[in-house]
């Protein structure tokens, strides 16, 4: 018996020590994984230079261009006047604020026009990376092409992509042996050069290939046909990269351009333009795919731009039996088409783990928005945000110095971006952008896992880039002179000044247009005005804790303050007389009218999609932290907000956390005539229907070749920049804003709006040249679900109909202040099984055949039901709400007479 227990003995020892090793095993193996995987990269941080200084360069190799190349645009009013005393009154008005002479005024907006339009800061290597590593499917080579295989070129580049060609240029009609085989744009030989490219006066970095291979060019680049763009010559195209380059096999052969090792001869550069130089609404060109400088203006935004075609190249339209095309099958291409045209998600790189597409913003009446700054637009700055530039630091801006303390550490400053993170004074602002498109992504890439996350963010921190990025000085040393060119031309466009623009107004002293002035007063001024009266005295409005708006910790309680008063008749009374009469300061309402109070709102107010006020990349030590006032990181939580389930459209509620999250602030209404459609995701407007049919050209065929021109023959055409086309999509919008009834509906659920769903069966795809090659065989017979026979990563298809942010906003992480890391891994582990075993049960069907088999749409729809996936993804999702175009239901409930009156009043903004 005893031998007995002690064998029992022996054995229970083992399993316990055989268990603990494994326990040990595994918990080493967790320990690596954390390090690996999703732990910050601590010890690389700041240690990093970008080419320009390993080129021995720094930032005074880089100044700004003084080239009077794109004066015709932004109305001419940059262009040399004939006399010291015909300069525009803009140009008299910005040099008398700034204490220098109207010449000297003209050139630093000149300065800052050329940095707008044509500068890159080195940002071609991170859109060179992402061509390598987003899967075959976004490339900005393909799309400075003209390639017969593709569906657009320069011929229909303004119909199918929404991007500006640049004058000067004429389409590719065969290849060019001259630039490696490429089918890029031409450059017109009658026109002057660019003098941007010009290697001599602006030299560029002589790094790897460049002044071997390949020519070492200008650090502008040159221009490439789309404004916006510039090619660069790719300093990893050495012998070897030439030896095995083949532009026949790049534009057609998929084994080919999708390997990620693929070396092209030019990466690509983006400037700001690319996303917000578009057709001057009051002078639009004849032909939007040929326009003239003059009919280009850089602060409209990108309004027409599809982001669905532009980062996924290889797209078409659907044909004439409206049949899902190709590129319906990628669950990329789905995400992308989550983009209205003009909107983007400006966190696509630094995921926060939601899908949220905003507008390109408009940059309108700046000079109007820095006076607001002074009155409410005070914010504390602490730590690394102290880091950011300011006016007084130069002497072209020192006139401008009041709006920052250094002893209190307090700046006035205006809020660029939609939730009013970016509040560290405008060139911060300006900064930041760069940063967000690209430059130093040495550093950048570094502190995050680019696209789709899992990695702890951190933050990007000036001080690093100062000392290690040459680009970054250089932008720096730059903005000064953009902030002045868009404080003399990012002016209002009136449509009276538009063609034939006075025959849609009624006349400004009409009794409707008289009506709509009190309508606004009544209704709207208290957020979209920055002519607002003085509070009273100690009501605590304007004083006390909350002076200068009141950001900070206790700004719900000024906000409810200034609430209460802007709903009180003695509030309403003054903004009736300013509406009707000339105001204190002699002027009309209109004039010198930001047309917002740029005071952040709260998301429980407002009421529109809560994923866009939830951004957290600029909480506390996120990747932007150095961007974020301190104000911003310390607001408090708003009010629980409600939800709609995707299939049912039952409501919840959803308690958003503060910290920064929860507010947006007002939209301007300056030029909003133009600017539509409406909301912060340009949802307001928007028709689907259009968005992947055909038009039909004057031959029968279904095409984006029919030529269209200004004036336009069809005013419903949403691709035309022309004044009828805009104001038929204004009054689309700004009906579906007063009117919520007519909004677009969600055809399979109850919810009040609609919600991003895909367009097909839909997969989620890597093409085989991702998979290392020896086990494609392998991963293939061990996860057949997953991996297609030739060896590439396919997995679904989700079906027709399936809400897209049900997936993308699935939460890889905690945010930086939520503590609990351990208890949201449980969470997705206890989703996972979940899910695996959804996507098992698709089985990979993503063939196009068996995409297109109406069987496999039926199946899906089983799979998702059955196994509860919906209600998985929400359980792990950081934004539950997919209804897009809720919200903003003021005004809904006003007499139609009023609503109509309202409208006539707001053309003339």
């Amino acid at each position: 018996m005893t031998m007995v227990s002690s064998k029992v003995f022996r054995v229970f020892r083992w399993t316990l020590a055989i268990l603990a090793l494994l326990g040990l095993v595994g918990v080493a193996l967790l320990t690596w994984a954390y390090f690996a995987l999703v732990a910050p990269r601590w010890s690389e941080f700041g240690t990093v230079k970008d080419e320009a200084m390993r080129a021995g360069l720094t930032r005074k190799n880089f100044p700004a261009a003084d080239d009077e190349y794109f004066t015709k645009m932004d109305k001419g009013l940059l262009v040399k006047p004939t006399d010291a005393n015909s300069y525009p009154p803009e140009i008299q008005q910005i040099a008398s604020i700034a204490k220098l002479t109207p010449e000297e005024v003209r050139k630093s907006a000149i300065r800052g026009q050329n940095g707008w339009i044509a500068w890159t800061g080195g940002n071609d290597r991170f859109w060179d990376y992402a061509a390598r590593n987003l899967l075959g499917a976004f490339d900005l080579l393909k799309v400075l092409s003209s390639h017969k295989s593709m569906y657009y070129g320069r011929h229909n580049r303004w119909a199918y992509l929404g991007l500006v060609n640049e004058p000067c240029f004429s389409e590719a009609d065969a290849p060019d042996p001259s630039r490696y085989g490429l089918w890029l744009d031409r450059r017109d030989p009658s026109c002057p050069p660019d003098p941007f490219a010009d290697a001599k006066k602006y030299p560029g970095v002589k790094i790897g290939a460049r002044g071997q291979t390949t020519p070492v060019g200008s650090y502008y680049g040159e221009p490439s046909g789309i404004i916006g763009l510039r090619l660069f010559p790719n300093p990893d195209f050495d012998e070897a990269a030439k030896a095995r380059w083949d532009a026949d096999r790049y534009y057609n052969d998929p084994s080919y351009y999708n390997d990620p090792n693929l070396v092209r001869p030019y990466r690509v550069g983006m400037s700001c333009a690319f996303c917000h130089v578009g057709p001057n609404p009051i002078n639009p060109p004849t032909d939007p795919e040929n326009p003239a400088w003059e009919n280009l203006t850089s602060n409209p935004g990108a309004q027409y731009y599809w982001v669905d075609r532009i980062f996924f190249w290889d797209t078409r339209p659907r044909g004439k039996d409206g049949a899902p095309t190709p590129n319906e099958g990628n669950f990329l291409y789905q995400l992308f088409h989550t983009s209205p045209p003009g909107a983007l998600d400006t966190s696509l790189v630094s995921s926060d783990y939601m899908n949220n597409p905003r507008t390109m913003n408009a940059v309108y009446n700046t000079l109007d928005r820095l006076v607001l700054a002074q009155r409410w637009g005070k914010e504390k700055l602490a730590g690394g945000e102290l880091d950011n530039k300011q006016f007084g630091d130069y002497s072209l801006t020192t006139a401008l110095g009041s709006f920052w303390d250094s002893r209190s550490g307090e700046v006035h400053t205006m809020r660029v971006l939609k939730d009013g993170s970016d509040a560290v004074g405008a060139l911060g602002a300006f900064n930041r952008v760069y940063l967000n498109i690209g430059l130093f992504s040495e550093e950048w890439l570094l502190h995050f896992r680019p696209f789709v996350g899992g990695r702890k963010i951190t933050p990007i921190k000036i001080s690093d880039a100062d000392r290690n990025s040459a680009y970054w000085g250089a932008t720096e040393d730059m903005t000064p002179d953009m902030a002045v060119f868009f404080l003399t031309a990012g002016r209002a466009d009136k449509l009276k000044d538009a063609p034939n623009g006075a025959s849609y107004l009624k006349p400004y002293d009409s009794e409707i247009v008289k009506r709509g002035k009190l309508v606004f007063a009544e209704n709207c001024a208290a957020c979209h005005s920055s002519k607002i009266p003085p509070a009273p005295a100690n009501s605590g409005i304007d004083d006390g804790i909350c002076a200068g708006g009141g950001a900070g910790p206790d700004y719900r309680q000024c906000w409810d303050r200034y609430w209460q008063w802007a709903h009180s008749d003695e509030f309403k009374k003054v903004m009736k007389q300013w509406v009707l009469e000339p105001g204190p300061d002699g002027k009309d309402f209109l004039d010198g009218n930001y047309l917002s109070t740029e005071r952040r709102i709260p998301l429980d107010l407002v009421q529109v999609n809560a994923c866009g006020p939830l951004a957290s990349n600029a909480l506390k030590d996120d990747v932007w932290n150095d961007f974020s006032s301190d104000a911003y990181k310390t607001l408090p939580p708003v009010k629980p907000v409600t939800i709609n389930h995707p299939v049912s459209g039952a409501p919840s509620s959803f308690q958003p956390l503060g910290n920064g999250r929860g507010y947006f602030r007002p939209a301007s209404l300056v030029s909003v005539w133009s600017t539509a459609p409406f909301l912060s995701n340009n949802s307001l407007g928007l028709e689907e229907t259009k968005r992947h049919a055909h038009r039909a050209s004057s031959e029968g065929a279904y095409s984006y070749k029919a030529v269209d021109h200004c004036p336009s023959a069809n005013p419903d055409n949403p691709d035309m920049p022309c004044v009828e086309n805009r104001l038929r999509q204004f009054d689309r919008s700004i009906h579906e804003l007063l009117y919520p009834e007519r909004r677009r509906k969600d055809p399979l659920s109850a919810a009040p709006g609609y919600m991003y769903r895909t367009t097909a069966p839909t997969c989620i795809r890597a093409p085989k040249e991702f998979t290392p090659a020896p086990l494609r065989s392998s991963l293939h017979w061990l996860l057949p679900w997953a991996f297609q026979p030739d060896g590439g990563f396919a997995v679904g298809p989700l079906p027709k109909d399936f809400p897209i942010n049900a997936l993308t906003n699935t939460k890889l992480l905690p945010d930086n202040d939520e503590t609990d890391m351990l208890g949201h891994l449980w969470k997705l582990a206890r989703a996972t099984p979940t899910l695996l075993s959804t996507f098992s049960q698709f089985g990979g069907a993503c063939s196009a055949e068996e995409l297109a088999d109406p069987g496999t749409q039926v199946r899906a729809e089983r799979v998702v039901r059955e196994t509860g996936l919906l209600d998985t993804l929400m359980s792990v999702s950081k934004c539950q709400d997919y209804v897009v175009n809720r919200g903003h239901y003021f005004g809904a409930d006003l007499p139609a007479a009023d609503k109509e009156a309202l409208i006539e009043y707001i053309k003339h903004f």
